[in-house]
């Protein structure tokens, strides 16, 4: 199965390219999930969930929609989370677990997370303290990617998240790789000259991909595809809704 979707759908900026003026925010993901089957929360980075909230998605959504959550940043970014802040997000997420929306949680590091031992030992530390969720991985350093992380991947039943970057040195580069069940790839755009200068955070993201750069991904798609029962294709060059276009553009292409 495959399942493409966008990171996060409640942006201002796109009403009008894509969602209708004048629509209220609270019914934004009804209408996204009309043309998607799959979105990627991330507004759990900025600040912990509530069961309120995820309830509301829950009963926002048709039934088969999936969810992936993008983890609190204080487990990713500061590592510094509290047993009682784990428990609060952990709770928090029962009713997508319930409804069986729940794909998997993403945990996506930054580029200062480097290949260490203290660091594989912050991933196995991580299963333990989010036992009984399947969890993604994406690094953004490039010294992780090697044999020995998708062993240790593979160990941990966490998924290796494909991403399509700009190509900077340091970066991970777009391979194939599929550590367990739950295939991930994840969509940044390859705007380079914004991708560490920029005045705002969404201007990295600014970028939209041609169908024949989308083409390029199609034997990787397949490839990771045969590996795996689920396989999530996120784009997440979100400014002015590039990334439903994109979204769109990937479903034709895969007769999805």
């Amino acid at each position: 199965m495959i399942l493409i979707g966008t990171s996060g759908y409640s942006y201002e900026d796109w009403i009008g390219p894509f969602y209708p003026k004048g629509i209220p925010k609270g019914d934004m993901l009804r209408f996204y999930s009309q043309f998607f089957r799959f979105t990627e929360i991330n507004f759990t980075y900025y600040q912990m969930p509530n069961p309120y909230v995820m309830n509301h998605l829950v009963n926002k959504t048709p039934e088969g929609f999936q969810f992936s959550v993008k983890v609190h940043q204080s487990m990713t970014h500061s590592r510094n989370t509290g047993e009682a802040e784990f428990q609060k997000f952990k709770e928090s997420l029962k009713p997508l677990l319930e409804s069986n929306k729940l794909v998997c949680l993403l945990m996506q590091f930054p580029y200062s997370f480097h290949y260490t031992k203290e660091n594989v030992g912050y991933l196995c530390e991580m299963r333990e303290r989010l036992n009984g969720f399947r969890v993604a991985v994406e690094f953004r350093n490039s010294k992780w990617i090697s044999q020995a992380t998708f062993d240790l991947l593979k160990d941990l039943d966490f998924s290796y998240v494909c991403v399509d970057e700009p190509d900077i040195k340091g970066l991970v580069e777009p391979i194939a790789v599929a550590t367990n069940s739950i295939g991930y790839i994840r969509f940044h755009g390859r705007n380079q000259s914004k991708w560490y200068e920029h005045q705002q955070s969404y201007e990295r993201y600014d970028y939209l991909y041609s169908e024949e750069e989308l083409m390029e991904w199609l034997p990787r798609i397949q490839a990771v595809q045969k590996r795996t029962d689920k396989l999530l294709i996120v784009f997440n060059n979100h400014f002015k809704s590039q990334a439903v276009l994109n979204g769109r553009m990937m479903q034709a292409l895969l007769g999805v």
